[in-house]
């Protein structure tokens, strides 16, 4: 994706925990000659000889499998939180912008065995369920409702490269701490969050 240079950040440890905290991607490929995507949980693992990986499965009712290739390039798209920034904001004339964070992943596709989407559906359990109230394991589930996972298909992603924009204005350095302040004012999400982020990336 573009990103301008003093948008970039190449910190991967940090890029990483953000992939492990914000999870639900989007999975593109080409279907029929057009990109397709789903929206799913792609979680980031290390495999067997300290590679990261993308871990995850969709539907087989879903088009875009029979599509997979083992070995063929893929795209997953990562969101953070995003937040409009007045101009209202700066001492200097200027235009409003958008504030966000977005992680692009490429990476080779490569079908799991049932036993192994089987695996990563209980690592992806057990990693929720540790909020829950009441947590629960696919362990105490029925093999009945286990069978599902032959609905499914299972695959991962091993990591070709990570493109990481912080768009967190950096280049309003004078503004900077005015932006982060009304933000901080707003009751959305996004805005709280974008408002953190910066005051770990002041210019």
């Amino acid at each position: 994706m573009y990103t301008p240079p003093h948008y970039s950040n190449d910190d991967i440890e940090k890029i990483k925990d953000f992939l492990r905290s914000n999870s639900f991607g989007i999975l593109i490929n080409i279907v029929d000659n057009k990109p397709w995507g789903t929206h799913i949980p792609l979680e980031l693992e290390t495999d067997d000889e300290g590679n990261d990986i993308l871990v995850g499965h969709i539907a087989k009712g879903n088009p875009q499998w029979k599509y997979f290739q083992d070995e063929a390039e893929v795209l997953c798209i990562f969101n953070g939180p995003h937040a409009y920034v007045s101009s209202s904001w700066y001492k200097e004339e200027e235009v409003p912008t958008w504030n966000y964070i977005a992680v692009h992943v490429y990476g080779t596709l490569k079908v799991l065995t049932e036993e192994e989407t089987m695996a990563s559906m209980h690592r992806l359990v057990d990693k929720y369920e540790q909020s829950s109230k009441n947590p629960i394991s696919l362990n105490n589930l029925s093999s009945k409702t286990l069978r599902q996972v032959k609905g499914v298909v299972g695959f991962k992603i091993a990591v070709s490269d990570i493109q990481a924009t912080y768009k967190l204005s950096q280049t309003q350095v004078d503004d900077h701490h005015k932006i982060i302040s009304e933000l901080g004012e707003r009751p959305d999400a996004g805005s709280q969050g974008i408002a953190e982020h910066m005051k770990d990336k002041k210019p």
